[in-house]
């Protein structure tokens, strides 16, 4: 069993310590060279190094310099993906982010944890636990989700919230705690910004 396959089992943190200090420097080259990438070479060198470093990476797939993450091996995202500048993701547990996933600035994602009590928190117990984001999906910016967490499909979280709980398909929530404050329906279709209407047709 590999450093990855004893993560994602849930052993505890000491069980799967071996080797993981180079997994994480190895990770760090590699964030290092997409994060300080010329402007001129990320068209083909972001969508290399994303290949790279994650499980898998859809077509389309894009982010924007900076990103950081623990080690790239938990983090798959779909088509279409797109992240915009600083987004964080702490990849102890698995990450999957569906297809079409619109990301702001300044959003982390957190699998990783550590026990409440000091005495077994000082202990170096880490912990990873999945978290799930599905497809059509808009996190505003400096939105924080926290282990464990399911964001079902067709979901628009709002800036600055902190996602502590399961979010249900084809809805906005926002907050801190983040909470649903509505569905989406068809009558959203025609307006791009709260009251204002589309004046294209095309969409």
């Amino acid at each position: 069993m590999d450093q990855r396959e004893r993560m994602l089992a849930g052993l505890p943190y000491k069980a799967w310590l071996d080797g993981l200090p180079e997994a994480h420097q190895e990770c760090k080259r590699k964030l290092h060279k997409l994060n300080t990438m010329a402007p001129d070479l990320q068209p083909e060198g972001v969508p290399r190094l994303l290949e790279e470093l994650f499980v898998h990476v859809g077509a389309r797939a894009w982010l924007e310099p900076p990103f950081h993450c623990d080690y790239g091996w938990n983090i798959t995202v779909g088509d279409d993906f797109y992240a915009n500048f600083n987004l964080t993701i702490l990849d102890v547990g698995a990450v999957t982010i569906g297809s079409h996933v619109f990301i702001a600035p300044n959003v982390s994602i957190y699998t990783a944890g550590h026990p409440v009590h000091p005495a077994s928190r000082n202990s170096g117990y880490e912990y990873g636990i999945p978290v799930t984001i599905g497809d059509n999906v808009w996190l505003g910016g400096n939105t924080v989700v926290l282990p464990g967490v399911t964001i079902g499909d067709n979901v628009v979280i709002g800036a600055g919230s902190v996602v502590t709980k399961d979010i249900p398909a084809n809805c906005i929530a926002v907050g801190n705690p983040c909470h649903v404050v509505r569905a989406i329906t068809e009558d959203d279709r025609d307006y791009y910004f709260k009251d204002r209407r589309f004046d294209v047709t095309d969409y």
